[in-house]
C-alpha cells in the first residue's frame, strides 16, 4: 500500500514542487508523510462538500489543485471557514496534498490540458501561458460556443469578436495578465478563467478577443487529469488504490435536501 510520501513523490515527479510561485502555498499541508493511502479523493479546492465525498469514498488522502493556509495562518478556529476544514481533515484522519502553481505551469499540467480540451494543436508555451492553432479558422461565435461545450461552461466574450481565430492562446484561472504575451506571440484570441477588467480594456484595445471561461472549469480538466495520472500509477505496481473525483465548484450554491 502507498503511504503518503509515495504519492506526494509521484505528483512531485509530475510538477515539481520548488518550482511552485514563491508565495504559493503548494504540497503536503495536512498528515503524516508516513501514513497509508487507501483511497485518493482529487477536487479542485477543499471544501465540505468535498470532505463529504472523501469520507463516503474512504479516502484517506485528498489532492486539490488550490491550498488551504494560502496566506499567512497563526490560528486554527473552528469559528472561520478555513479552521473547520483543516479541523474536519485532522479529526478524520485525511491528508492533504496541493498542487497549485507547480502544476499549473508543468508540462503536462493545467495549461496544457487545457489547450488540449479545447482541441489546440502544435502547443507551445511555458509558464502560465499555452499557444496554439485550431484545426481550421472559426469565427468569434463559433469559437465561444466551441469552447462552452468543451469546458462546460459559460463563456464571455470581449474584446475584437470580428476578428477570424486560428492561433488561441490559453492561461488558466486567474490568468488574464497574460493577455499581452499572448498578443506579442500573434494570437488571435485569449482565453482565461477570469478576465481584470484593466486587461480587458487594454486586450480590446489591441484588437484581440478574449474569453472568460470560468476558474473553475479551465482548471478542473488539469486537476482530472492528474487524477487519472494518480490512478494509472498505482494500478501499474499493483496496488489497489481507488482515485475519486469531485465536481464539486467551491462557491456553487448548496445541494438542496
Amino acid at each position: 500500500m502507498p503511504t503518503v510520501q509515495d504519492i506526494y513523490d509521484f505528483v512531485n515527479s509530475l510538477a515539481p514542487f520548488d518550482t511552485q510561485d514563491a508565495a504559493d502555498n503548494a504540497g503536503l499541508l495536512v498528515g503524516s508523510p508516513a501514513a497509508p493511502v487507501t483511497g485518493i479523493h482529487v477536487a479542485l479546492d477543499v471544501t465540505q462538500r468535498v470532505l463529504d465525498e472523501a469520507e463516503a469514498a474512504h479516502a484517506s488522502l485528498i489532492v486539490t489543485h488550490h491550498p488551504l493556509m494560502f496566506t499567512g495562518t497563526h490560528r486554527l478556529l473552528e469559528s472561520d471557514y478555513e479552521g473547520r476544514l483543516l479541523a474536519r481533515l485532522i479529526r478524520g484522519r485525511m491528508a492533504l496534498i496541493a498542487a497549485h502553481t507547480n502544476l499549473d505551469r508543468a508540462p503536462g499540467g493545467i495549461n496544457d490540458v487545457l489547450a488540449g480540451t479545447l482541441g489546440m494543436r502544435d502547443v507551445t508555451g511555458e509558464g502560465y501561458l499555452r499557444i496554439g492553432t485550431l484545426p481550421q479558422p472559426l469565427s468569434a461565435q463559433q469559437l465561444i460556443a466551441h469552447a462552452a461545450s468543451a469546458l462546460h461552461t459559460v463563456v464571455r466574450p470581449m474584446g475584437n469578436i470580428q476578428r477570424p481565430i486560428v492561433r488561441v492562446a490559453v492561461s488558466s484561472g486567474a490568468g488574464s495578465d497574460a493577455w499581452a504575451e499572448a498578443a506579442a506571440l500573434g494570437a488571435d484570441a485569449f482565453i482565461t478563467g477570469e478576465m481584470k477588467h484593466h486587461h480587458a480594456l487594454a486586450l480590446a484595445d489591441a484588437g484581440l478577443l478574449g474569453l472568460e471561461a470560468g476558474h473553475h472549469a479551465t482548471e478542473e480538466p488539469g486537476i482530472f487529469a492528474l487524477a487519472d495520472a494518480l490512478q494509472n500509477r498505482w494500478n501499474a505496481v499493483k496496488y489497489s488504490v481507488c482515485v475519486t473525483k469531485s465536481r464539486v465548484c467551491a462557491y456553487a450554491a448548496p445541494a438542496q435536501p
